[in-house]
C-alpha cells in the first residue's frame, strides 16, 4: 500500500483527486492510503438532509458523493482515505467497513482507549464515564434472528470518536474516515453529527490522552495497512 502523508488540505480538491485517481486506476495500480487534515467543512454524504444542517453558518458545506449523512472535518482530526481495488483484496463492501472499523479500535487501544461499535451506527464511539474501561456496550451489534428489523441505534453512554464514509466505484473504494485527536469540537452542535439529534462527539483530548496529530495519523495507518491486507 502507497501511504501518504498529504499535510492541510483543502477537502473539496482531495475529494476530486480520489474520484480521478479511482476513474483512472487499472487492475494493477496499487491501493494506496492517504491521510490528512483538513480546515474547517461540514461534509454532505448522497443521503443528507439539509435539517441536519442546523446552523452551519462562516464554515462551508460541501455535498459529496460518499454515504451517510453530515459530518464535520477540521485541524486537530486525523482524516485517513483508503483507496483500494475489493475485488483484488478480496473482500466485500461489509467486511471493508467493519476493517476500517477494526483499525480505529486498535489505534484507540495503543493508548488505551477502549472503541466501542454501535448497532446501526458505522462509526466507533467511547464510553463517556469510562473510556479506559473495557466492559461491553448493551447496544453493540449482535447476532439477530433473519428477517427481524435492525435495532434503532442507541447512544446512552457513548460519544462518537470515529466516523466513516465511503464511497465504492467499479469495486474500488475512495472517501473513508475521520478520528478525531484535539479539536475545536463546538462546529458538532451546528449539526446532527451522521443525522442523529444530541450525539455527542468526543475528541482523545476531551478523554484526557494527550496524543500528537502525527503521533496518531503514523499509528492509525499502520493498523489500517494490517487490516486492510489482502
Amino acid at each position: 500500500m502507497d501511504i501518504r502523508f498529504l499535510g492541510r488540505v483543502d477537502c473539496a480538491s482531495t475529494a476530486q483527486a480520489m474520484a480521478d485517481f479511482t476513474a483512472q486506476r487499472s487492475d494493477q495500480t496499487p491501493d494506496a492510503l492517504w491521510v490528512c487534515e483538513h480546515p474547517p467543512v461540514f461534509t454532505q454524504g448522497l443521503a443528507g438532509q439539509l435539517d441536519h444542517l442546523l446552523a452551519p453558518g462562516d464554515i462551508p458545506v460541501l455535498a459529496t458523493n460518499r454515504g451517510g449523512q453530515v459530518t464535520y472535518h477540521g485541524p486537530g482530526q486525523v482524516v485517513a482515505y483508503p483507496l483500494i481495488d475489493l475485488k483484488r483484496a478480496g473482500y466485500f463492501v461489509k467486511e471493508y467497513v467493519y476493517k476500517l472499523e477494526e483499525a480505529i479500535i486498535r489505534t484507540l487501544r495503543h493508548w488505551d482507549v477502549t472503541g466501542h461499535r454501535v448497532s446501526g451506527a458505522p462509526g466507533i464511539y467511547v464510553g463517556l464515564d469510562d473510556p479506559f474501561g473495557h466492559g461491553m456496550l448493551a447496544q453493540r451489534p449482535q447476532r439477530r434472528e433473519p428477517g427481524s428489523a435492525a435495532p434503532e441505534p442507541d447512544f446512552t453512554g457513548v460519544g462518537k470518536i470515529a466516523a466513516l464514509g465511503i464511497k465504492v466505484s467499479r469495486h474500488c473504494t475512495y472517501h473513508g474516515l475521520s478520528l478525531n485527536v484535539a479539536m475545536d469540537l463546538s462546529p458538532f452542535a451546528r449539526i446532527n453529527p451522521c443525522g442523529y439529534q444530541g450525539l455527542r462527539t468526543m475528541d482523545l483530548s476531551t478523554i484526557g490522552v494527550n496524543a500528537a496529530w502525527d503521533e496518531v495519523a503514523s499509528v492509525l495507518s499502520q493498523q489500517l495497512s494490517i487490516t486492510l491486507a489482502p
